[in-house]
C-alpha cells in the first residue's frame, strides 16, 4: 500500500450487514456477506415527511474504456442524482465508475465504492487518492475481504457486483460492451428485484451493444436524471432543481443551458442569443474557475 493510502490502514472497520440500515439490504440477497470492512463512513438515514428512512441510492457502472459520450452521460447523472442527496455507488474502477464517483464528489455529494479486492488493497493503485477523497468527504469504501485475504481477480470481481447493485435502489448501466463484465451487475439488480435502467447508444458503437440489449430485453431506457428520480420518489409531483447561479447573466444562462441538457457551443449560443466573441470569453473565464470543462468540439459540461 502507497504512502498516500496508509494513513487510513488502522481505521479498517468492520460489520455484519445488519448492524446498520444502509447495509442491511445485502441481507436479503443471493451469497450474502457475513461482514463487511470498510474505510469511512457509511451514508446515516435521511428524513422524507419527518420520518428517517434509508438514503436513496443509485449504482452507475460501465465500461473501463468509456466512449467520450459514455463520460458526458455519467458525470451529468452522477452529479445530478448527488447534489439531489442521492448516494452514488460504484466500483472505482477505471472508466464509468471513477466518472461516476468524480461526479458525485464534484457535486458536493456522497459516494460509496465496492472493492473486488481485500479492503487494503485499493484497485486500480492509480485510485487511491479518488478512494481517499471518498473518505474524506464523508463516503466509505467497502470489501467483503479481509486485509491481506487471498482472492482470485478473475472471480472476486464478478462477486462484488452482487454487492454493488445490493446496495442500491436503482442501477443504471452506462456503456457495455456485449460481452462486458459490467453485464453480471445488470443481471445481479434483476435477479434482486433492483429497477435497470440502461444507456441507449450508438447501434455502430460496440460499447453500446450491451446497454442496447438489456433494453431489448426490458431494461428501461435512460433519458435524464427524472427518469430515475421518479422511481425513487413516486409520491412527489416534482423534484427539486438546483438553483443555478454564475458570477453573472452569461454565465447563469450557460450553466442553465448545460443543466438542461444542451451540451453543444453553437446550440447554447443560439438558445441565449448570445454572439461567438462573448461566448468564447466567458466559457474559457468559466473553465479557468472550474465551473465547466470542455468535451472537445466545442462541447461543454458542468464540474
Amino acid at each position: 500500500m502507497s504512502t498516500l493510502f496508509s494513513q487510513f490502514f488502522n481505521k479498517i472497520n468492520s460489520i455484519s450487514p445488519l448492524e446498520h440500515k444502509f447495509t442491511e439490504v445485502l441481507d436479503s440477497i443471493a451469497l450474502k456477506p457475513k461482514i463487511l470492512y470498510f474505510y469511512g463512513k457509511i451514508p446515516e438515514n435521511v428524513t422524507e415527511n419527518g420520518v428517517l428512512k434509508r438514503p436513496k441510492s443509485v449504482a452507475i457502472v460501465g465500461a473501463r474504456r468509456n466512449t467520450r459520450y459514455g463520460e458526458e452521460v455519467a458525470y451529468k447523472m452522477a452529479f445530478e442524482l448527488a447534489r439531489r442527496g442521492v448516494v452514488v455507488v460504484s466500483g472505482l474502477a477505471l472508466g464509468i465508475d471513477s466518472i461516476a464517483h468524480r461526479a458525485a464528489l464534484d457535486a458536493g455529494g456522497v459516494t460509496v465504492a465496492v472493492l473486488g479486492t481485500p479492503i487494503d488493497q485499493i484497485y486500480p493503485r492509480q485510485h487511491e487518492g479518488l478512494a481517499k477523497e471518498i473518505i474524506e468527504r464523508g463516503g466509505a469504501v467497502f470489501s467483503e475481504y479481509a486485509p491481506g485475504e487471498k482472492v482470485f481477480p478473475k472471480t472476486s470481481f464478478l462477486a462484488r457486483n452482487r454487492l454493488i447493485s445490493g446496495l442500491a435502489d436503482v442501477v443504471v448501466i452506462v456503456e457495455a460492451a456485449a460481452k462486458s463484465g459490467t453485464l453480471s451487475t445488470a443481471m445481479h439488480a434483476l435477479d434482486q428485484g433492483k429497477d435497470l435502467f440502461a444507456v441507449p447508444g450508438n447501434i455502430t458503437s460496440p460499447l453500446s451493444e450491451g446497454c442496447n440489449k438489456l433494453i431489448n430485453q426490458g431494461a428501461i431506457p435512460y433519458t435524464g436524471v427524472d427518469d430515475i428520480m421518479r422511481i425513487l420518489f413516486p409520491q412527489r409531483k416534482k423534484w427539486a432543481q438546483p438553483v443555478i447561479f454564475g458570477n453573472n447573466a452569461e454565465e447563469t444562462g450557460i450553466l442553465k443551458a448545460i443543466s438542461d441538457g444542451v451540451s453543444d457551443g453553437e446550440q447554447i449560443m443560439e438558445r441565449l442569443k448570445m454572439t461567438a466573441s462573448t461566448f468564447n470569453q466567458t466559457v474559457t473565464l468559466m473553465e479557468i474557475k472550474g465551473l465547466i470543462r470542455s468535451l472537445g468540439a466545442n462541447r461543454w459540461m458542468m464540474n
